[in-house]
């Protein structure tokens, strides 16, 4: 078995094995580390709802045979009140999707060592050089990635990116089949993805609904767990039991039944990352906190700072290797440009809105309808001028909360 190597990925999750596939593919020994068992791959690490577009799609390839159903359009709700626009996405079945990208890298020559549970890095001389996995195995590398999510022992034995993790996001799904995706008191939510903006559902959060074909759909609330969460919470209840609370409320679950297996856990940490990489190594996927849970679309996030990272090692490994801090700071600079640009102003749009009590997100979903889809894409890419549209002198109270909480 082979002990060295040109980069580690500690694991298996989009951002990993995508970094993995764009490696392997130029040509570099790479490995990836995952504490899961082949043989039950994903069944633990399976956290996303797979929603996306088809820039994700095109840019990183992506077959049609992981794909659950194609959608026509997002929709916005209020309590009283939606948005629908245009746009073409797709639901992915989550774990064939993670299963196409291991087995894509590995044709192209990643290796892989799943029931391998990453204990801490190996730091010679302030450098790390290696990993320490299962107790005492350990493997040795130009470049070390850590890739495991929040869990991120790499990083936090490093002191790299900032993991206070004060706005802890968590979020449930299910499948569900005899939805009523076209309930006359709401949006058509037939072939569309749909997030939901509603405290007396997700509280300081968005609930969701994307349509899985004929009658199914996956269905879930997320939440961040901070004193917007304290302060909109009405009742003593889990994440499970908003969950219970929107279907047992919600006339389009009427008839709706669980589609067994099909439960989806997740969590994020919402807050800009800081630095994301040190002298041989770097954080990339949910290991780097996230800045809007509300457009972030996180997949397409980890297959881009997967690729981010993959042209860092690219440029450091080649000719005279050079993996020195400031080399690898060319990792957070593609983050910001390519990853998550504006990231200012679009964390400040998803703070506005949790802060925003539900008559508000009635009218701002009056206010959308009015605009055209240009202006609505300037506001979703974080346009200064078109998001100041958006408010009036009766949103002072709102903007002085938040610029006191900031």
């Amino acid at each position: 078995m082979n002990y060295r190597y040109d980069v580690i990925i500690a694991g298996a999750g989009p951002a990993g094995t995508q970094c993995a596939r764009d490696l392997a593919e130029r040509g570099y020994d790479v490995v990836v580390l995952e504490t899961e068992v082949e043989d039950e791959f994903p069944a633990q690490s399976n956290k996303s709802t797979g929603g996306t577009f088809a820039s994700m799609m095109t840019s990183f390839g992506i077959p049609d045979d992981v794909v659950m159903h194609a959608t026509d359009s997002v929709v916005l709700e209020s309590p009283n009140n939606y948005l629908v626009q245009d746009q073409p996405g797709f639901v992915l079945e989550f774990a064939e999707f993670k299963e196409f990208l291991i087995e894509d890298s590995r044709n192209k020559g990643a290796e892989y060592r799943f029931d391998a549970r990453v204990r801490d890095p190996i730091v010679k001389d302030g450098d790390v050089v290696g990993v320490r996995y299962n107790g005492d195995e350990e493997i040795y590398a130009e470049i070390i990635i850590d890739a495991t999510g929040p869990a991120a022992p790499l990083a936090k034995s490093l002191g790299v990116v900032n993991l206070e993790r004060t706005n802890h996001a968590i979020g449930i799904e299910y499948q569900f089949e005899g939805i009523n995706l076209n309930h006359p008191e709401y949006a058509d939510l037939t072939n569309a993805m749909m997030l939901g903006l509603d405290h007396e559902y997700a509280p300081g959060g968005y609930s969701w609904i994307f349509h899985t074909g004929e009658d199914t759909a996956k269905v879930g609330v997320c939440f961040i767990q901070n004193e917007r969460y304290r302060e909109h919470t009405t009742q003593d209840r889990t994440v499970d039991g908003y969950l219970e609370h929107w279907l047992d409320t919600d006339p389009r679950f009427e008839n709706a039944k669980r589609v067994p297996d099909t439960q989806v856990r997740g969590s994020a940490h919402i807050q800009p990352p800081g630095s994301m990489s040190t002298t041989s190594f770097m954080a990339i996927g949910d290991t780097v906190p996230s800045i809007d849970p509300v457009w972030g679309e996180g997949v397409y996030k980890c297959m881009k700072s997967a690729r981010a990272a993959a042209m860092t090692v690219d440029r450091c490994l080649t000719g005279s290797v050079d993996t020195s801090t400031r080399a690898m700071a060319v990792y957070d600079d593609l983050w910001h440009e390519q990853v998550a640009s504006r990231q200012e102003r679009r964390l400040m749009m998803t703070k506005l809105l949790y802060l925003a009590p539900n008559e508000r997100y009635d009218q701002l979903m009056r206010d959308l309808n009015e605009v055209s889809g240009d202006s609505l894409s300037a506001i979703n890419n974080g346009s200064i001028r078109e998001i100041a549209k958006l408010f009036s002198p009766s949103d002072l109270p709102l903007l002085w909360k938040y610029w006191r909480e900031t």
